[in-house]
Order: structure tokens, then C-alpha cells, then sequence
């Protein structure tokens, strides 16, 4: 670039993109939708984590109003979303199947082992369920500085050559070149930095939401085990 045709303009985004090697721009453009999926998935996650919660909270309140599981479970209807009522209903299902002998200690334990099962294996689906889109995350925050390092490090050997073939070391032509390669790293910044917090806070989140299928998983079987006691 010629050092008289150096302007204010020529350091704008829009600027620095279109004079960019092709690699370079290749690079910026792939970091670019990095960026744009990552954000998809946050602004999922976001919601999702929101409206489980809600709803999490006020089945656990109607569970706690005093009124009987059965009818809590008969109110969820018969294919809920959400992963407590299904616990709930999973648990029931399995000591309403149960055909208990007075005195069948035996048969209590192991009626109580298998809805420990059952409710573990809803745990782990939940989980996997809420967790998932978190990889996502996890590659863009990674990945997209190398990737953007790569970028500025080969914008930069293309200008150094541009330099030399041009014979004029004047700082206004070196610089748009230079800035060409600093954006790629820019980019890649831009895309791993929210990638990288929403990545922490949701799989937080999400290991909180286990937390609270497991709390609830304990107190299903503790009201679970006290039904089955006062049966046999």
C-alpha cells in the first residue's frame, strides 16, 4: 500500500478484512462462524438452564404442598419434559409393580435398589441431555487464538514479503499490513473469550442441576422406603 494512500479508513474492520491474504481471510471467516455457533449455543443453554429451573422449582413446590405423589405425578401428565416428574412417576410405577409378601425383607431391599437404578439411569440421561452443546464450547475456547495465531503469523510473512518486493520499509506501509495479521488474532479472541466464561458458568450450572436430581432422587427414595415399610 502506497504510504500517501493511507487513511484513518484504511484500519476499519471492513478495510483490514478485504486487503487481507486469502489464508488470512479463510481463517477469519471460519473463526467468524466459530463465533456465531458458540453464541447459538450460549444463548440455548441460557434458556434452557432458565426454564429448567422454573419448572424445577414449582414441582418441587407442588411435591412440598402437602398433596399426595400420586396425584403430583397424575398432574404432570403422562409424558412430562422435565426430568423430577419422571422420577417421580418412575418411582411409583416400579412400587405400585411391586407384589411384597408381609415380612419380605429381602423383597424390600432390592424393590428399593431398583428404583435407585431407575432413578440413576434418569439422572444420567438428564445430564448427558444438559451438558450436551458444551464440547461446542469447549473447542471454540480452545482452538479459535491458535487458529487466529495462525492467521497473524502467516499475514505477517505475506506482508514482510509484500515489504520486500516493495523495498520501502516506511511505517506507513508496514502498519496496514501488520494490522491485517493482528486482526486475525483479534478474531479468535473475540470468538474463545465468551466461549471460554459461558463454557465455565453452564458446565457449573449444569453439575448444580445434577446436583439437584440427585437431592431429589434421595428424597423420592427416603418417602419410597417409608411407603414399602409401612406395606410389608
Amino acid at each position: 500500500m502506497d504510504a500517501a494512500a493511507v487513511t484513518s479508513d484504511s484500519f476499519n474492520f471492513v478495510s483490514l478484512f478485504l486487503r487481507a491474504d486469502w489464508v488470512v481471510k479463510i481463517v477469519m471467516v471460519g473463526l467468524g462462524l466459530a463465533s456465531l455457533w458458540s453464541w447459538t449455543v450460549i444463548l440455548d443453554k441460557w434458556f434452557r438452564f432458565a426454564r429448567l429451573n422454573r419448572e424445577a422449582d414449582r414441582f418441587e413446590a407442588e411435591v412440598g404442598s402437602g398433596r399426595s405423589l400420586e396425584e403430583v405425578a397424575a398432574k404432570a401428565g403422562e409424558r412430562p419434559s422435565h426430568a423430577l416428574p419422571r422420577m417421580l412417576q418412575a418411582a411409583l410405577r416400579e412400587w405400585r409393580d411391586a407384589k411384597l409378601k408381609p415380612g419380605s425383607e429381602g423383597q424390600t431391599a432390592f424393590l428399593v435398589q431398583r428404583i435407585d437404578r431407575v432413578l440413576d439411569a434418569i439422572i444420567a440421561r438428564e445430564s448427558a441431555r444438559v451438558e450436551d452443546g458444551l464440547g461446542v464450547l469447549a473447542i471454540v475456547a480452545t482452538a479459535s487464538p491458535f487458529i487466529g495465531l495462525f492467521g497473524t503469523v502467516w499475514g505477517i510473512m505475506h506482508a514482510f514479503q509484500s515489504i520486500a518486493l516493495q523495498k520501502n520499509t516506511n511505517l506507513a506501509v508496514v502498519a496496514p499490513a501488520i494490522a491485517e495479521a493482528l486482526f486475525a488474532t483479534a478474531i479468535g479472541l473475540i470468538a474463545a473469550i465468551p466461549a471460554y466464561i459461558a463454557f465455565n458458568a453452564f458446565s457449573t450450572k449444569a453439575g448444580k442441576f445434577a446436583g439437584r436430581l440427585e437431592g431429589f432422587a434421595d428424597d423420592l427414595s427416603t418417602a419410597i422406603q417409608r411407603r414399602l415399610t409401612e406395606k410389608v
